[in-house]
C-alpha cells in the first residue's frame, strides 16, 4: 500500500511562503526601480535646469533671478540627496527580501527532494509487493502443476 506523503503538510507551507516570497520580492524589485527613476529624473531637471541657468547668465540676468535659479537648484540638489537615500534603503529592503526568497526556494526544494525520495521508495515497496504476489501466485500454479502431475488421475 502506498504511504502518502508525511511531510506534504510542511511543503504546502513552504510552497504557500516561496510564492509570498516572490511576491514580495517582485514588489520590492519594482519600488527600487521606480526609486531609481525618480533619482534619475531629479539629475535630468536639475541638469536641465544647470543649463537653462547658464544660457540665462550669459543673455544677462538680474541678481534676483541669479539667486531664484541658485535657490531652486540648492533645493533639487537636496532632493536628489534625500532621494538617493530612498533609492538606498530601497536596494538594501530588495537584498533583503531576496534573501527571504532564496531561504524559501532552498526549504522548497528541499522538500521536494524528500517527496521525490518518498516517490521512488514507494515505488520500490509497490514493485516488491507486486513481485512477492506474481511469485506466490507462480509457486501455487506450478505447486498444483506438479500435484497434477504426480496424480493424473484427480
Amino acid at each position: 500500500m502506498i504511504k502518502p506523503f508525511s511531510l506534504q503538510p510542511l511543503m504546502n507551507l513552504a510552497q504557500s511562503q516561496n510564492d509570498s516570497a516572490t511576491r514580495n520580492l517582485g514588489k520590492l524589485n519594482k519600488q527600487q526601480q521606480n526609486a531609481q527613476e525618480k533619482l534619475e529624473a531629479l539629475h535630468q531637471y536639475r541638469r536641465d535646469y544647470q543649463t537653462r541657468l547658464q544660457e540665462s547668465t550669459q543673455n544677462g540676468m538680474d541678481p534676483a533671478e541669479l539667486r531664484n535659479f541658485q535657490e531652486f537648484i540648492n533645493k533639487l540638489d537636496a532632493a536628489i540627496n534625500q532621494q538617493q537615500k530612498v533609492v538606498e534603503q530601497s536596494r538594501l529592503s530588495t537584498q533583503v527580501g531576496r534573501g527571504e526568497f532564496d531561504t524559501t526556494r532552498r526549504k522548497l526544494k528541499s522538500f521536494d527532494t524528500l517527496q521525490q525520495r518518498h516517490i521512488v521508495e514507494q515505488k520500490k515497496v509497490t514493485e516488491k509487493s507486486e513481485q512477492k504476489a506474481l511469485d506466490e501466485h507462480t509457486g501455487r500454479f506450478t505447486a498444483q502443476k506438479m500435484i497434477k502431475a504426480e496424480n493424473p488421475n484427480t
